[in-house]
């Protein structure tokens, strides 16, 4: 259950008085939950001065939209211990004994391993993965109760060093058209850092064929099309430093991307932000996207994402493809 508008507040109040205090408290995040947090004034992002605890307000404040995006999915955890300055390390598995809160399942990785992971839905997993420096937490794109069917595939557009970011714009367009050509619909997102994603819902019951050769396909199209400004060459060395990078390889099974709304470890604390289409012009810029900014352009335009994530692309062109 999403907690209501109210109990949001409360839960970012105690945040807040914690983090006034020692830095060293226990939140009640209902009735009967409750998370040990600690160290809440410890700088994360250092050129803002953003805190563990302004991350965790943060996510507290977007997650009536980030919860769907989160709900019932593997996370693959990305971890800061000492902020974005400090040196980072990949998990996988879930921590031994996590608190109660923290939703912990048995899946089968991909390599077969009967493992134990962290699944997304509730805040308090959310906090807790914050609160061991975790604040990059990228879910699959299946859900545990269907770990065969995956209910949506990802093109990420990579710039090179030398590509500005009106580039990935242009190509991103160009993914649009190629969308619109075959009747297919996709959720736009600005990556978090230097490029951009693109989400395509799929139908129920498809496949991890579907989701590699559909992005597979349209990234082929695109490169082909444009082949001065985009390229499938996987090498980097082999890209061109000013060609836009048309990834269709993170579609595997336990491949991720950064979540719609989550924060990224860059310097200004940028967030992965849904847009709408006709916002790709060649004066937007991602690093306008961050923790402090975002709730005023949610008060605006509200959730884009969810409701495109919500209304899958039709079988009958998705599997003809």
């Amino acid at each position: 259950m999403t907690p209501s508008a109210a109990a949001l507040r409360k839960i970012t109040d105690q945040l807040q008085a914690v983090e006034a205090e020692s830095g060293d408290g226990v939140i009640q995040l209902g009735r009967d939950s409750s998370l040990k947090v600690s160290n809440l004034a410890k700088v994360f992002f250092p050129k803002p001065g953003i805190t563990k605890g302004e991350v965790m307000r943060y996510y507290t404040s977007v997650w009536p939209y980030l919860r769907t995006v989160l709900a019932d999915r593997p996370l693959s955890l990305k971890r800061f211990p000492d902020g974005v300055a400090g040196k980072f390390f990949f998990q996988q598995k879930a921590p031994p004994n996590p608190p109660d809160v923290v939703r912990v399942e048995s899946i089968k990785s991909p390599a077969g391993e009967i493992q134990e992971r962290i699944i997304g839905g509730t805040l308090g997993t959310t906090l807790y993965c914050t609160q061991i420096g975790a604040f990059e937490c990228n879910p699959w794109n299946v859900r545990v109760g269907s770990l065969s069917d995956p209910d949506f595939t990802v093109i990420d557009l990579d710039p090179g060093p030398k590509s500005p970011f009106a580039r990935v714009i242009e190509v991103a367009l160009w993914v649009k058209e190629a969308l619109d050509h075959l009747g297919l619909h996709a959720g736009v997102k600005t990556s978090g850092a230097t490029g951009i994603h693109i989400v395509i819902p799929l139908p129920p019951k498809s496949t991890d064929a579907v989701a590699e050769r559909v992005p597979r396909l349209i990234a082929e199209a695109v490169a082909g099309a444009h082949p001065q400004s985009a390229t499938v060459v996987r090498p980097i060395s082999k890209r061109g430093s000013s060609k836009i990078y048309v990834d269709f390889g993170q579609n595997a099974r336990g491949k991720t991307i950064a979540a719609a709304y989550g924060v990224r470890a860059r310097p200004e604390a940028s967030v992965s932000t849904p847009l709408r289409w006709d916002e790709l012009t060649p004066g937007l810029d991602p690093r306008d996207f961050t923790i402090r900014t975002l709730a005023a352009r949610l008060e605006t335009v509200g959730d884009l994402w969810g409701p495109i994530m919500k209304r899958p692309n039709p079988a009958r062109i998705v599997t003809t493809l």
